[in-house]
């Protein structure tokens, strides 16, 4: 095993397969859940923007999208669970590419969406970007590294008009660099947003960057599990480095799983939405 300088396993070989099988078969054993757990949170997202700023069909950009997961479970209302054992299946073994994508155009054609949203995936991957578009999970995707570059004159114009931006776990590897440049994308629009983000990571520095473009940033206070650590090594890894960045994880990583958090972000001016941690009478 290979390990980032986080401590973190480096899987970055299963985000550039030509199809997600690789993906979810190294990822299932691990019981990898965030985009399931991150699932209600979304739509009730989704929901009280179409209330607030009365806009029919959401545009979202996400983050880190790989192969479309989150516009998967939103736009088809399909689970995690039926992902692992729709791409783990062996009868797949010897399937091609194209035969894949076959199937995948059936899902997306059978099931009315859950929600009628429009799609926008980021990512570094070609291959996951090109599947989730093909597959009809994305509507568009923007194969860029914002973190590195300026996004090009296309790149912004696939980026703006988005109503929310959200993300499962990238952020840490991606900074506030990447978000400010989504937003400045926007013109004077500002998306809401919503991010899962491993404890490990601090959120300060994005959370003053969006400050400073106009946003009110909320922890929620639940914690999630992401995925269990891979081996004993990698637990050890982490652990370290939480603890020399102050950050406390009896009761959480010390028991055997990563776990994040959820970072909401709207405008100082929105109207009329509750604090998630507030209790409700």
């Amino acid at each position: 095993m290979r390990f980032d300088a986080t401590g973190k396993v480096t899987l970055d070989h299963i985000y550039t397969q030509p199809d997600p099988r690789a993906y979810f078969r190294l990822l299932r054993p691990l019981g990898y859940c965030v985009p399931q757990q991150a699932k209600p949170y979304f739509a009730k997202l989704v929901k009280e923007y179409r209330e607030a700023r009365h806009v029919t069909v959401p545009h979202i950009v996400d983050i880190g999208c790989s192969y479309g997961i989150n516009a998967a479970l939103l736009k088809y209302d399909v689970t995690v669970d039926e992902l692992y054992a729709r791409y783990g299946d062996e009868g797949l073994d010897g399937k091609s590419r194209e035969a894949l994508l076959v199937r995948d155009r059936k899902l997306s054609r059978s099931h009315q969406p859950a929600q009628r949203i429009r799609f926008t995936g980021l990512d570094t991957s070609h291959q996951a970007l090109s599947y989730a578009q093909e597959a009809g999970f994305l509507d568009d995707a923007v194969h860029a590294d914002l973190e590195v570059n300026e996004p090009t004159p296309r790149q912004r114009a696939q980026l703006a008009g988005a109503d929310l931006v959200i993300s499962t776990g990238c952020l840490g590897y991606v900074t506030e660099r990447t978000l400010v440049r989504i937003v400045e994308a926007q013109g004077p629009r500002r998306p809401w947003m919503a991010h899962f983000v491993l404890r490990m990571f601090p959120f300060d520095p994005v959370e003053q960057a969006l400050g400073g473009l106009g946003y009110r940033t909320i922890r929620v206070d639940e914690v999630f599990k992401q995925r269990r650590f891979a081996s004993p090594q990698e637990q050890g890894l982490v652990l370290e480095s939480m603890s020399a960045a102050g950050v406390d994880a009896r009761g959480l990583e010390t028991e055997g799983w990563l776990y994040a958090q959820l970072y909401l972000s709207r405008p100082h001016d929105t109207p009329g939405i509750d604090d998630p941690n507030r209790e409700q009478n």
